[in-house]
């Protein structure tokens, strides 16, 4: 049997990595947590839709455009024609991808003492804890809102790999 403390440990450990990255990106940004997480997206991902946008964030399509309003207006983001003609494709503008890239070292350097202390394993061990997840795609989608998946690909994801599989 699995200690209550143990559990309460594992909870504790996820929403401060969870609560310390999102406020280490807005910080470097001047973002509030969903619009952070729109530029994480759409700066890996140049031309993506808002519909793939929203999936991303888990709001509703409206609430999606709302904050790529916002995002517009700052002069983040602009909208252009997207690849099949019918939906509009989201990039940053110049300074969207200052945001981008400030909020993006900022993570990295809020969560590197927590896989450093991890040691050598570390990422075998958290390939094994992620493996754990169960959801649809937009679920994995959306846990990975805030990764740099340029050094994690699709393809060797444990989200994506463990998505969609039965609990």
């Amino acid at each position: 049997m699995v200690s209550q403390r143990l559990v309460n440990l594992v909870g504790a450990l996820g929403v401060a990595l969870s609560d310390g990255q999102r406020r280490a990106m807005g910080e470097a940004s001047g973002l509030a947590d969903t619009e952070a997480a729109a530029v994480n997206v759409i700066g890996l991902e140049p031309g993506r839709s808002i519909a793939s946008v929203r999936v991303a964030l888990a709001i509703t399509h409206p609430g999606t455009v709302r904050v790529v309003d916002r995002l517009v207006a700052r002069g983040l983001v602009e909208r252009r024609a997207g690849v099949d003609g019918r939906t509009v494709g989201l990039h940053l503008t110049a300074e969207g991808e200052g945001a981008f890239t400030a909020q993006l070292a900022a993570r990295e350097g809020w969560l590197a003492p927590f896989a450093e202390a991890l040691g050598p394993g570390g990422e075998a061990l958290l390939d094994r804890l992620l493996g754990l997840t169960t959801g649809t795609d937009e679920d994995g989608e959306h846990l990975c809102r805030l990764c740099d998946d340029r050094v994690c690909p699709q393809d060797r994801c444990p989200v994506t790999l463990a998505v969609g599989k039965d609990p």
